[in-house]
């Protein structure tokens, strides 16, 4: 699949995507007789993979350091395992830190309810 197409798909642009594999985030593609890249359509997998770490906020060496084990093969099982484990522990504090800050507006918010305008400290 030609980036054009994994950028499509997966949402990224191209420049990001050569990036990513420029730093090692994400494999190399093979190229074609034309010497363009020409990505297995599993790449769009692992950038999913890729995203959802972003997303939960793991910075870019972690991501960098998963996909190096990841290319290390079975044998570094454990360690990416034990990366992800420290990971999903800072998430679940930071989802248990956005409950007790959502309790509080939710709060605050119910507090307006029916009210009218008083003075408040917060």
């Amino acid at each position: 699949m030609k980036i054009g197409e994994v950028a499509r798909r997966s949402g990224l642009t191209a420049h990001t995507i050569r990036y990513y594999e420029r730093i090692g985030l994400i494999p190399y593609a093979d190229r074609d007789r034309s010497g363009q890249r020409d990505y297995d359509a599993s790449v769009l997998v692992w950038i999913e993979f890729l995203d959802r770490l972003k997303t939960t906020g793991m910075p870019i060496r972690d991501m960098l350091r998963y996909a190096a084990l990841r290319a290390g093969g079975v044998e570094t099982e454990a360690q990416r395992r034990s990366l992800l484990e420290q990971h999903r522990d800072r998430v679940r504090a930071h989802v248990a830190e956005l409950q007790a800050s959502l309790l509080v507006l939710d709060t605050k918010i119910a507090g307006y309810a029916g009210k009218d305008h008083e003075d408040e400290k917060i």
